[in-house]
């Protein structure tokens, strides 16, 4: 009887060790990256953000290097993307589904865009209907990424022959949902 009193109090030291050091691990993970402030990309530090010469096909790219991150962009869980799009004589197109979409490659020299609807491989991010209805990517919950490094590239993309340019108007990574945080 006396073992089993001794092996009893060994399982629950073990228990109450374990759950501590548990504890204490997630409560350090979580105040992680729900504390990071968004990080803005500064549009100046880009060498363009539209287009110069209009979009002559559907699925044109504009193709914009990102620069190098002062942050760790892979910490964030959501991004939010704005952009304008134009007709052929400059004029502001309303925005709605199916004009313009986004994507990020983490390498510019690989082609690969993973699969047409979603992310994949190199395109960590792929959103449809930027600025549209039932787009989230230009909301303020932003989409989730889950990023492995920082990307290279923005491509943003007419997916409607009226759009002619298209003008990046801001990126923001950051982690609140749609509950706020």
């Amino acid at each position: 009887m006396k073992k089993i009193g001794i092996v009893f109090a060994i399982v629950v030291s073990l228990a109450f060790v374990t759950g501590c050091a548990s504890s204490g691990g997630n409560a350090a993970k979580s105040g992680g990256t729900a504390d990071l402030k968004p990080y803005t990309v500064d549009l100046k530090t880009l060498p363009f953000v539209k287009n110069a010469k209009p979009f002559t096909r559907k699925w044109d790219d504009l193709i914009i290097p990102l620069p190098e991150f002062p942050v760790d962009v892979t910490q964030y869980k959501r991004v939010t993307i704005t952009c304008k799009y134009f007709d052929a004589a400059g004029v502001e197109i309303e925005q709605s589904d199916t004009k313009a979409m986004v994507s990020f490659l983490y390498d510019a020299k690989n082609r690969d865009r993973g699969p047409d609807m979603g992310p994949g491989g190199n395109a960590p991010l792929k959103e449809l209907n930027v600025g549209g209805y039932s787009g989230l990517v230009n909301t303020d919950k932003g989409v989730r990424v889950m990023l492995k490094k920082a990307p290279e590239v923005i491509i943003l993309q007419n997916c409607d022959d009226s759009v002619k340019f298209i003008e990046l108007t801001s990126v923001i990574f950051h982690n609140k949902t749609a509950s706020g945080e």
